[in-house]
């Protein structure tokens, strides 16, 4: 596991809000008629407006009268308005949320009572299904969204976590946070100290920083250099943070991974609760958005002495990163 590259469990995209493979839909549905299509939404929201809300607002459940519950494309009933801004696939939110199997009315999993969930509208991996279902919403709204197999986990369905290939899933959404991630650093520059490595910053997000290891022996402490001091909010542990590395190795200065090969041209992960190296979760809570930071990270707050073997890193090895905090949700 890299570092900047871990399951995106718990905190932040949980298994069941991550797409495992392709969702597919046949043929006939693009040939499907206008009058069919219209007789399958209304059958959609019907089914939708039968799903009772109970419980409390912080504490809710879902009772299907009638199981299985099934509809034939995403369909999202308004609960509550909320009076903030417009969902669009640009923005990372912060939400409360609770699934459900609308098979049998199973729960799934819930983030009520827990830490918030961070969910970015721009990542691939998000359900196709409850991404539509959340565009167009407003912040402060809670909505339910049910979606079909074809736009939730496919003809394979998610054993993980008990969906199966015919299941519609259900989601309670309580929007509660939307931001707009930065796409770099911004910020006041700051000067680091002389002879730690030098940065020079990626033209755009597809191009790595270019990292300079003098020609010394690393520090034997974890170093945290601002670069850029951010004027965003301070990142919290617990939190989904985006951001946007370059990785080298202390002693032959070569890359090792960087965030710009990625599709996005960044990654995200929870930090604070250790899915990342511990060198990441000392060094990034508690750093404001916005901020340039470059680390110098020792093998017992790296991969320690087992190293990274499939990305060429030995237990002895000193890493250095430049990272810039995007977002935290």
């Amino acid at each position: 596991m890299r570092p900047a590259r871990p399951a995106l469990i718990g905190a932040a995209l949980s298994l069941a809000l991550v797409a495992g493979g392709c969702a597919s839909s046949s043929g006939s549905d693009a040939k499907a008629s206008a009058s069919a299509a219209s007789a399958a939404s209304a059958a959609s929201r019907t089914a939708l407006d039968k799903v009772l809300i109970k419980g409390t607002a912080a504490a809710p459940t879902l009772d299907l009268p009638s199981k299985p519950l099934t509809v034939s494309e995403t369909t999202t009933k308004l609960v509550t308005r909320g009076t903030g801004a417009m969902l669009t696939d640009k923005l990372a939110l912060t939400v409360n949320y609770l699934i459900v199997n609308g098979k049998d009315g199973k729960q799934i999993e819930s983030s009520f009572g827990k830490a918030k969930a961070g969910l970015d509208l721009a990542d691939g991996k998000l359900l196709p299904g409850l991404r539509k279902g959340l565009l167009g919403q407003q912040v402060g709204s809670r909505v339910l969204v049910a979606v079909p197999p074809k736009e939730a986990f496919g003809d394979a369905g998610n054993s993980q976590i008990g969906v199966g290939a015919t299941d519609t899933v259900l989601f309670l959404v309580d929007i509660v946070t939307a931001t707009t991630p930065l796409t770099s650093a911004q910020g006041d520059p700051v000067a680091p100290k002389a002879g730690l490595p030098t940065v020079v910053p990626g033209k755009d997000p597809k191009t790595p920083a270019k990292i300079t290891v003098p020609k010394a022996d690393p520090p034997k402490a974890l170093v945290v250099q601002p670069l850029v001091n951010g004027k965003g909010a301070k990142v919290v542990a617990g939190q989904t943070l985006r951001v946007a590395y370059t990785g080298v190795i202390w002693k032959d200065g070569r890359q090792f991974d960087s965030s710009a090969t990625t599709a996005n041209g960044w990654a995200q992960f929870p930090i604070g609760v250790g899915q990342v190296i511990k060198g990441w979760d000392k060094a990034l809570v508690g750093r404001p958005v916005g901020s340039r930071l470059l680390l110098v990270v020792p093998p017992g707050d790296g991969y320690g002495s087992a190293g990274q073997p499939n990305a060429g890193i030995t237990g002895t090895d000193t890493l250095v990163f430049v990272v810039d905090l995007l977002a935290a949700s």
